[in-house]
């Protein structure tokens, strides 16, 4: 049986060949407006994220009209996004303490970044990787159920697959690494229905890892 690095390292490899550009799936100019996107993708897909921040940042140019934004105004743009009353909230008082006490600046580190409001590890890891380039294991839903399949975590809490994962996953591959997992998710290696049939990383896992199958 091969070890969870073997299945690992194939898996990097053939995410790399089938996706080789890795970005994030959620559109945005500006790195707040990447936390924003973030904050609004809880219990929401990403494409209908894509849509209301198309509205939301047309009106909400900058981050001080957010941080100035009024938060009944601001919620019925996002409702399509389902909690919107509390993630409006969430959004205004993130803005606020970016602007007036981050001076604009984005926290560079998951510790700051977790202090926001509305920022889990899953957003916070979202703009480590994007917007500053660290090693980020972004714990999604994509990433958590995928992985579990491929036996590299045994958990569903996302706290417990990005530290599992990150023993794992070469640090400068790890963000890369998450966006492509989504993609995968979306294509292949969907929630309901995984289309195993036609799976583009079994050739790396038949040829490398003695007919290794992944989880269902």
């Amino acid at each position: 049986m091969p070890s969870k690095k073997q299945i690992a390292e194939q898996v990097v490899l053939g995410l790399e060949i089938i996706y080789p550009e890795a970005k994030c799936s959620l559109t945005y100019t500006h790195p707040y407006e990447l936390m924003i996107a973030g904050r609004l993708s809880a219990q929401c897909t990403d494409a209908r994220v894509n849509v209301v921040t198309k509205e939301l940042f047309a009106k909400y140019p900058t981050l001080k009209s957010f941080a100035d934004a009024d938060i009944d105004e601001v919620a019925e743009i996002i409702r399509p996004c389902g909690l919107y009353k509390t993630k409006a909230k969430s959004i205004v008082e993130m803005a606020h303490q970016l602007y007036y006490d981050f001076n604009g600046v984005i926290p560079d580190s998951i510790e700051e970044l977790t202090k926001l409001s509305g920022i889990g590890r899953k957003t916070a890891n979202l703009i480590m990787g994007d917007i500053h380039k660290k090693p980020a294991i972004v714990a999604d839903t994509h990433c958590i159920r995928i992985t579990g399949r491929f036996g590299l975590t045994k958990s569903t809490d996302p706290k417990v697959v990005e530290q599992d994962l990150r023993k794992l996953i070469p640090p400068e591959k790890s963000s890369d690494f998450c966006h492509r997992l989504v993609l995968f998710g979306r294509d292949t290696c969907s929630a309901r229905k995984p289309d195993c049939e036609h799976c583009p990383l079994r050739v790396y896992m038949d040829d490398k890892l003695n007919g290794f199958k992944c989880k269902l």
